[in-house]
């Protein structure tokens, strides 16, 4: 027993070894796959199938989907291929353990993989590193497997199937429900499933057994996002909410199918004709799997219609969007971050236009606060690679976001903003600074160019407004208090529009020293 526990935590380690090291070298390409993929559901599937593939792990590409939802770049519906292919290539894990790990004894064989995995791990660089991590946990996942095999065959006569419940309706459920609790403890569907073809390779279930407890432990991998989908941002919930729906109407259908099954394996057996268990049930794996991903794809905007009914969209700000699983990706994070940042942009920027424009009643998103903190935050979690896109990106954004912050300081200095429309020359520049902000929330290069051109602008306006007011006072046109509040409401003017000029310069990746040089004067 307690062989077999190691291998089985052994294949655990090396799949979680693997999966890192291949998230790591498929990098962007990973990302870049998902984002082409929403066209249509069809594509989807076939990306997330094939992505899930690449870096062994339906977790990942959840996730990444989820980023995608928070960060705008694809609707929900769009999601739901991404989610449902995933479950796809999960199943490869299945065939490989099938054909090669039971077929072959690779575990003494790839023993150099693990030293040398760990020398790479250790003293390599960049993707040499992420390729030593994957190579080493190749190694130890088929270390497990041999140990999780040879346990199990310890047990051969000792366990059979008349130790587990008879193959009978309810002895049927009971499998499945024992499927179900083995992937909520081992939190790994394809350890489960390998876990069955040990113990089908040894003689202690039957197909049909084992086929009821795989039907289980593709069930049991919703636990996790059953959980994410009692907390969290409006997209997790949903994603959540969607894996579970699924899965259990793949699972009611794979149950109905054991029947049929049942029968093709007793005319097999009538026949005479011989197969391979271990090469069967991994074949059933994939096929219930794959036909579920068919059936469910011709409905899939009801599908998603369904799911938003069940889970409402959040009436609170954008900040809703930052859900810590997404920390788990830092690209990810960073999107739905930026996002985030981009939402608080917009309110600020229309909260501002419209007291430029003489709206004194305007007032700040009451939720506008709550979000500049929670995505403060939110990025101090977020924790990417040294070097990394994302670590340059998370900067940018920490940039962008302190000078909102400025900036929604400000829009509260209403009687510097009532003073503008005192003097044609200060309503004037307020009028340029309206339509700046007006077209702000796009957030595109032209128009951080622009936000540049009016800072500098309003900063040689400022010195000419200056000295002609205080000339304007000194010959007696111009009371004192008056000058005081007009000078102080062309600093606004400079100094807002600085702050609003480096925001979008960050948000748009500006980084070059030359292009965010400090304004000479005194900046707020």
């Amino acid at each position: 027993m307690l062989q077999a526990l190691g291998g089985l935590g052994l294949f655990l380690v090396g799949m979680s070894m693997l999966t890192e090291g291949l998230r790591a070298l498929a990098g962007e390409r990973l990302r870049r796959l998902l984002r082409r993929s929403t066209s249509s559901p069809v594509r989807g599937a076939a990306a997330g199938a094939v992505a899930t593939a690449m870096v062994q792990s339906s977790s990942a590409t959840t996730v990444a989907a989820v980023g995608f939802v928070a960060a705008g770049l694809m609707n929900f519906q769009q999601s739901l291929g991404i989610i449902f292919g995933a479950n796809i290539g999960t199943t490869l894990t299945g065939w490989m353990v099938a054909l090669v790990g039971f077929k072959l004894d690779l575990g003494t064989a790839l023993l150099p993989f693990i030293p040398a995995g760990a020398l790479l791990r250790l003293f390599g660089r960049g993707r040499w590193k992420a390729l030593g991590w994957a190579l080493a946990g190749f190694g130890v996942l088929f270390l497990g497997i041999g140990q999780l095999k040879e346990g199990m065959e310890a047990y051969r006569g000792l366990v059979s199937p008349e130790t587990f419940p008879a193959d009978t309706f309810g002895g049927r459920l009971k499998l499945v429900g024992l499927g179900i609790t083995i992937t909520i403890v081992t939190q790994s569907s394809s350890a489960g499933v390998a876990s069955a073809l040990a113990a089908l390779a040894a003689g202690a279930v039957t197909f049909p057994q084992a086929a009821a407890l795989v039907i289980g432990m593709d069930v049991g991998t919703t636990f996790t996002a059953a959980i994410a989908a009692l907390g969290g941002t409006t997209a997790a919930r949903r994603t959540g909410f969607a894996h579970v729906i699924y899965n259990l109407l793949t699972g009611i259908m794979a149950f109905l199918l054991l029947y049929p099954l049942g029968w093709a394996i007793a005319a097999l057996a009538e026949t005479g004709t011989s197969f391979d268990p271990q090469v069967a049930l991994v074949g059933f794996h994939s096929a219930f799997n794959a036909l579920g991903v068919l059936l469910i794809l011709g409905v899939t905007p009801a599908f998603a219609r369904l799911v938003q009914r069940l889970v409402p969209g959040e009436p609170g700000f954008a900040a809703g969007r930052l859900d810590r699983q997404l920390l788990s990706d830092p690209e990810a994070a960073a999107g739905a971050a930026e996002a985030v940042v981009l939402d608080i942009m917009r309110s600020l920027s229309e909260e501002l236009a419209r007291k430029l424009g003489g709206d004194a009643a305007a007032r700040e998103d009451p939720r506008l606060k709550a979000a500049v903190r929670d995505c403060r935050g939110f990025l101090a979690a977020v924790q990417p690679a040294a070097g990394s896109p994302a670590q340059t990106r998370r900067e940018q954004l920490l940039h962008a976001l302190d000078h909102l912050d400025r900036l929604r300081r400000r829009a509260k200095q209403t009687a510097r903003i009532a003073a503008l429309k005192g003097d044609p020359a200060l309503s004037a520049q307020a009028q340029d600074m309206a339509d700046l902000l007006q077209a702000l929330p796009t957030s595109s290069k032209e128009q951080a160019t622009a936000a540049n051109a009016l800072r500098k602008t309003l900063r040689t306006f400022r010195e000419d407004f200056r000295k002609a007011a205080i000339g304007r006072t000194a010959a007696g046109a111009l009371p004192p208090g008056t000058l005081t509040l007009q000078l102080d409401s062309a600093r606004w003017l400079h100094r807002s529009a600085y702050h609003v000029w480096r925001a979008a310069a960050h948000l748009n990746g500006c980084t070059e020293e030359n292009a965010l040089e400090e304004d000479t004067d005194e900046i707020d």
